[in-house]
């Protein structure tokens, strides 16, 4: 059988504040206790939830620890099936932001994306809103597995049916510009996982904030290949301070949250 081993990291990067968050809780159900997210651990089951906030430092920060919080306790103490208990714990924390925003409206416009993965015997499941990448890590490649809801995949498609050049599509202005998030209003866009996905000893899988786009593909692959026999918390270290290595002056708020399966009590 499979257990996770996880570990987050974190930069503010070149902003004054930080707008990320993330969360994971170990066990199933209420009995999970919630980990430091910092920290390593070795568990059989998890539920781990990042949000990239948006609407200055009052209002993206907080959107993104309500979004946390409330995610992890409505699938932690949820009933049904883990695709049930995830879109019921997004349900539940868009309506968390509308109700925040209902009794403060100086915070309207604050949001947030939300990538919510539970880690089970059966695999890995998955629900998102927004642009905050979901990786799988197996065997030296890495595939992004949600759905990026930012202009990006448009621009992209155009540059491939040759509308716009390559170029212009890597450098347009509107390429992080979000198609859906989490502000308190009807969800535009929802990605989830139609089944679960069956890892393997070894699998990384890694939710993380935009800010990590700072490294390609390739570099991503070279860092958790280098460091995956560390384990998860070596490796969210290694992609954060790769992230800082590069010192773009416009660095977006970068955070990781790394799991790792590896099997146990097999002979």
């Amino acid at each position: 059988m499979l257990a996770f081993d996880f570990g987050r990291r974190a930069t503010q990067g070149a902003r004054e504040y930080q707008e990320d968050s993330a969360a994971i809780r170990a066990g199933s159900g209420g009995a999970g206790p919630m980990v430091p997210s910092d920290t390593g651990g070795s568990q059989p089951e998890l539920v781990a939830v990042l949000a990239d906030g948006m609407g200055g430092h009052t209002g993206g920060a907080l959107a993104s620890k309500i979004i946390c919080e409330k995610f992890t306790d409505v699938y932690s103490g949820g009933q049904g099936t883990v695709a049930e208990r995830l879109l019921s714990a997004l349900t539940a924390s868009n309506e968390a932001i509308a109700g925040r925003i209902a009794a403060d409206p100086v915070l309207s416009g604050m949001g947030s994306t939300v990538v919510g993965v539970a880690f089970t015997v059966h695999g890995v499941e998955w629900v998102s809103v927004g642009d905050s990448p979901l990786l799988l890590f197996r065997r030296g490649e890495v595939a992004l597995l949600n759905e990026d809801h930012s202009l990006a995949p448009e621009l992209d498609r155009l540059a491939e049916a040759g509308q716009i050049t390559r170029e212009q599509a890597r450098h347009d202005p509107r390429r992080h510009m979000l198609r859906s998030a989490v502000t308190g209003e009807d969800l535009d866009l929802i990605d989830q996982s139609a089944k679960p996905l069956l890892l393997e000893d070894g699998d990384y899988v890694v939710l993380a904030s935009d800010g990590l786009h700072t490294l390609d593909t390739g570099e991503i692959e070279r860092l958790i290949s280098a460091y995956a026999d560390d384990g998860a918390d070596a490796v969210a270290g290694a992609l954060i301070r790769s992230v800082e290595a590069m010192r773009d002056p416009h660095q977006d708020n970068a955070t990781v949250v790394a799991v790792r399966a590896r099997a146990v009590g097999e002979r």
